[in-house]
């Protein structure tokens, strides 16, 4: 029934944007680094389920410069997009086992490394619109894609390879049994990241900066993208971060906290700096609160050769603010609303990607 659906849900888009003679043609273009770096978070999650094929599709429908998702592992060694660890309730439904008497199953609160692809393959995640994002386009049956199906969907809709990737690994070192570890997955999601047509066009980005180090030791031709966050640069007790690959914020010069954090990133031969865009840090009882991402921390990175790509920005105030401070990207779930301001302010975006080919590549690529 779900699959029906969809597939005449995608069927009916195809046919509306075919009869619709505004589709203007696609310019085609070396690659997407020339524009300004609007990246859809997760596919662009306040409009589409998010990191599912059809969040891909309209994320190059709505001009975004780059995709930004996220990596596990499953437990047969699969590389799949998908954010959390777990299959959470929130987002999936299951439907049935992937075999009678599956004792693993239901798969619906499973962490991902405890589950095969076959197993997750089973799942629903595209029916259920999250309350957080009441404009998100449900795909009833959308399945979680692996990392490979992901690409060859793109290069459908994309056959001049133009869109830019950044792709995040989530693991836990806080919970080491909760994900695959930095091995696997730096290993794993290299041998896709070579085969892709998309090799040169990938960002790698991770909170464990262990992952980073092991990914730029291996291929130092994969640009490297630092995220760093209030919970990842300190702890309590003033130990060691477990996120920072054992460096210390305290042994860098500074002198301020968002220098030190610059310089760490650096260190770790970071390409990129990707700090929370939105997260307000208390100052004195007297001095109010300060964005975590401050022009301090841009100009540092900026000196250190690096690039600035905060997140996840939704509100055009603050998106104008990150980019008068000098930020040289945005992660947004709106990359249409984002794109279409850059546009009015004179920046260099990003073409849109025709619908009828994108809508007809989805259809192609869907799996049920």
């Amino acid at each position: 029934m779900c699959t029906l659906f969809v597939y005449a849900l995608i069927l009916t888009e195809i046919a509306l944007v075919y009869a619709s003679p505004s589709q203007g043609p696609f310019r085609t273009v070396p690659n997407n680094h020339r524009f300004y770096d609007i990246q859809a978070h997760r596919g662009g999650r306040g409009n589409v389920v998010e990191n599912t094929l059809p969040s891909f599709a309209w994320g190059l429908i709505h001009g975004a410069t780059t995709l930004e998702l996220d990596n596990g592992i499953t437990q047969d060694g699969e590389v799949v997009v998908w954010h959390d660890e777990s299959i959470m309730a929130e987002k999936c439904s299951d439907t049935a086992p992937v075999v009678p008497d599956d004792p693993a199953y239901p798969y619906v609160g499973k962490f991902i490394t405890n589950l095969t692809l076959a197993q997750i393959k089973t799942l629903d995640c595209g029916s259920k619109r999250q309350k957080n994002y009441p404009h998100q386009l449900v795909y009833p049956g959308a399945q979680i894609p692996t990392l490979r199906e992901v690409f060859d969907f793109v290069a459908c809709a994309d056959p001049s390879h133009q869109i830019l990737w950044n792709i995040e690994s989530k693991i836990n070192p806080g919970y080491p049994n909760r994900t695959s570890g930095v091995d696997d997955f730096v290993q794993k999601q290299h041998a896709v990241f070579v085969s892709s047509p998309y090799y040169r066009s990938i960002t790698y980005q991770s909170f464990d900066w262990r992952t980073l180090v092991a990914m730029k030791n291996l291929d130092g031709k994969i640009g490297i993208s630092a995220l760093i966050d209030v919970d990842t640069a300190s702890t309590l007790g003033n130990s060691t971060s477990v996120w920072l690959a054992g460096l210390r914020l305290e042994s860098f010069p500074g002198p301020s906290l968002s220098k030190q954090m610059a310089q760490a990133a650096h260190a770790v031969q970071a390409d990129v700096l990707s700090f929370t865009g939105t997260f307000l840090v208390p100052l004195s009882s007297h001095e109010g609160s300060s964005y975590f991402t401050t022009p301090e921390i841009i100009n540092e990175a900026h000196r250190l050769g690096m690039r600035v790509v905060p997140w996840t920005v939704n509100r055009l105030d603050r998106v104008e603010e990150l980019i008068k401070d000098g930020a040289d990207g945005i992660i947004t779930d709106y990359p249409n609303v984002v794109r279409q301001w850059a546009k009015q302010q004179g920046l260099r975006v990003a073409p849109k990607y025709p619908q009828k080919r994108v809508l007809s590549c989805l259809y192609e690529h869907m799996h049920y």
